[in-house]
């Protein structure tokens, strides 16, 4: 299976638990692929703040996301009024919710481990639902 692959069903994964939770979620397609789609999932819930939500997956304890891609997200996302989410899934690992603010600057990318997630990160209910 292809990375393009197994990011396309990780966007769907996400999408099926928000629709399990009473959310209205929507995976834009060919995300990642140019200006025109600078995030992979939009969520929205009656009574709650919209959501804009970069999804990474990996096998690796650590994520790299190109600060371009950060930068077009955080654009896109304040441009709408929705809340910028990083959404990421290290194996064998749920979902774990970040704010933009907690990813790491290497330098040439913005980074992701999975100690960091853990811990400045928060489940799909503690982030969601409180």
């Amino acid at each position: 299976m292809s990375n393009k692959s197994k990011g396309s069903n990780a966007e769907r994964a996400l999408v099926k638990l928000f629709t399990e939770n009473g959310w209205r979620a929507l995976r834009i397609a060919g995300s990642g692929v140019g200006d025109e789609s600078p995030c992979d999932v939009i969520v929205g819930k009656v009574g709650r703040r919209g959501h804009a939500i970069e999804v990474k997956s990996s096998k690796k304890n650590r994520i790299y996301i190109t600060k371009e891609q950060i930068d077009d997200f955080m654009r896109f996302s304040l441009m709408l009024g929705l809340s910028p989410v990083i959404a990421v899934k290290f194996n064998y690992q749920g979902w774990i919710f970040l704010e933009p603010s907690v990813l790491e600057d290497t330098g040439k990318y913005w980074a992701v481990s999975l100690e960091n997630a853990q811990k400045n990160g928060n489940k799909f209910g503690q982030f969601f639902e409180n």
